[in-house]
């Protein structure tokens, strides 16, 4: 027996491990960038230079009340703490996993108090003795040698399984970051369109004024009164919105850093405060595949799908199992190990699946589907990280020309609410002119803050697309 356990063992070491070996999803990558620059003539340049994504990429944006911000957000966001848990249930499991390859022991020790039928008693047993206490103590060890790697492929599934969970917790880490970033981008917009929107509100409280001053003096009609009220209230109106949507963006930033809402924030940047990056990082696609989490997560996927295969395939071959134990039993407790009591045990067995009604073979096409699968989800993914970084380079190109022409507008539309005013004052216009110069400048100043904003928001968004920087633990 002990020669066949030094074969069996020596088996195991040498077994090669079955299952598909050609895990490529054969996902395309796109041809390599060229350094792209932004330069508005209104604003600052950005330019596409740097060769991977700063770790702490959120601090190029210059502004010590959001890096406090982020750094609340790890440690206090409910969606980075149940990744974190759950890393760290798939790593338990893979530990348990790993324990099933190596032997298994167990002590057992049984106490039996029996009384027996004077008729059943044997013969070479005290006739009169019906009732007696029975200890029993023993040690059994056993062990599944994995001559066809089935272990070996349960142990790599889980192992693939808990990198997929690493790399999930890196992608939470960094959507709760960006959308932190992107949050608090968001909230200091409105509060300067809300500051817009109530210089317009001013603008035309002071012309209606006039106006009204003007109509008691006989030199406009009640028609033009009325319609700068109307626009007053118009103006009015467009302020409820903002402050709404301000206040939601307070929510989502409590809420992204683990407070309930409607309790105190930290310092709030403003959009001016925000430092526009200059430099950006120069996607390689290569590089992308290879530290993007999403995409990281989807290859553990796939390697953890092919894994699954070799189980499935494994599960139909034989099966080998050793087994011993060693023990004592007795009457009395002290007597178990005495001269005579002790047993042992030695087992030695193989199985393999004859007939299972096809529930073995069809558990390995189901692994197969599923390995097909996992190649078409890392394809998706590869194609969704490209799709991504192409958006963002787009919106970075397109919010160059719109704050240049946004600047334009602010700058035109404010020299002409000027003139109109002094028109005004002097009785040299009329109600249309007055009316379309006061919308426009409000429109041009909220379209400026909006412009700022989105360039902001557009250069987070390629940190994101480019797989940003964060460690997944």
């Amino acid at each position: 027996m002990m020669r066949l356990a030094i074969l069996l063992l020596a088996g195991v070491t040498s077994a090669c491990t079955i299952g598909p070996r050609n895990l490529d999803a054969h996902a395309s990558l796109p041809p390599g960038p060229a350094v792209q620059t932004f330069a508005p003539a209104s604003a600052a340049a950005q330019s596409t230079t740097l060769p991977a994504v700063p770790t702490e990429w959120w601090r190029t944006f210059g502004s010590t009340q959001l890096d406090t911000l982020v750094s609340e957000a790890q440690a206090h966001a409910t969606d980075i703490a149940v990744a974190e848990a759950t890393l760290r249930q798939y790593r338990e499991q893979g530990s348990a996993t790993a324990g099933s390859a190596l032997p298994q022991a167990d002590v057992n020790y049984q106490a039996e108090r029996t009384r027996i039928s004077n008729a059943l008693s044997p013969a070479v047993a005290d006739q009169n003795q019906q009732l007696y206490t029975l200890y029993t103590a023993q040690v059994t060890v056993s062990y599944a040698p994995d001559l066809f790697g089935g272990t070996r492929s349960k142990i790599r599934s889980a192992r693939a399984a808990t990198e997929t969970q690493r790399q999930r917790l890196a992608a939470a880490r960094t959507t709760v970051i960006a959308n932190l970033v992107e949050a608090v981008i968001q909230r200091a917009s409105l509060a300067e369109q809300i500051v817009a929107a109530q210089t317009a509100i001013a603008v035309n409280r002071d012309i209606l004024q006039t106006l009204v001053r003007r109509q008691q003096l006989g030199a406009v009609g009640a028609a033009d009164v009325s319609t700068q009220q109307a626009a007053l209230a118009t103006a009015e109106g467009a302020l409820p919105p903002l402050v709404r949507a301000e206040a939601h963006q307070r929510v989502v930033i409590a809420t992204l850093i683990g407070r309930s809402a409607g309790s105190d924030l930290p310092p709030l940047p403003t959009l001016a405060s925000l430092t526009l990056p200059r430099d950006l990082p120069l996607v390689v696609p290569s590089d992308l595949v290879a530290r993007r989490p999403d995409v990281l997560a989807a290859q553990a996927q796939l390697e953890g799908a092919g894994a699954d295969v070799g189980t499935a395939i494994a599960a139909r071959l034989p099966a080998i199992s050793l087994s011993g134990s060693a023990g004592g039993t007795s009457e009395r407790f002290g007597d178990i190990f005495k001269s005579g009591n002790p047993f042992w045990t030695l087992i030695g067995g193989i199985t393999q699946p004859i007939f299972h009604a096809g529930a073995l073979r069809h558990q390995q096409h189901a692994a197969e589907a599923a390995l097909e699968g996992a190649k078409a989800q890392y394809r998706a993914a590869v194609l969704q990280a490209f799709g991504d970084v192409s958006d963002a380079l787009t919106g970075l190109r397109t919010d160059a020309d719109a704050l240049d022409s946004a600047t334009r507008a602010t700058d035109a539309s404010g020299r002409a609410l000027g003139f109109v005013r002094r028109q005004l004052a002097l009785g040299d216009v009329g109600t249309p002119a007055l009316l379309n110069a006061t919308a426009t400048d409000a429109q041009a100043r909220a379209q400026a803050v909006q412009a700022r904003a989105a360039r902001l928001s557009d250069t987070v968004a390629l940190f994101q697309a480019a797989g940003g920087g964060v460690s997944g633990g």
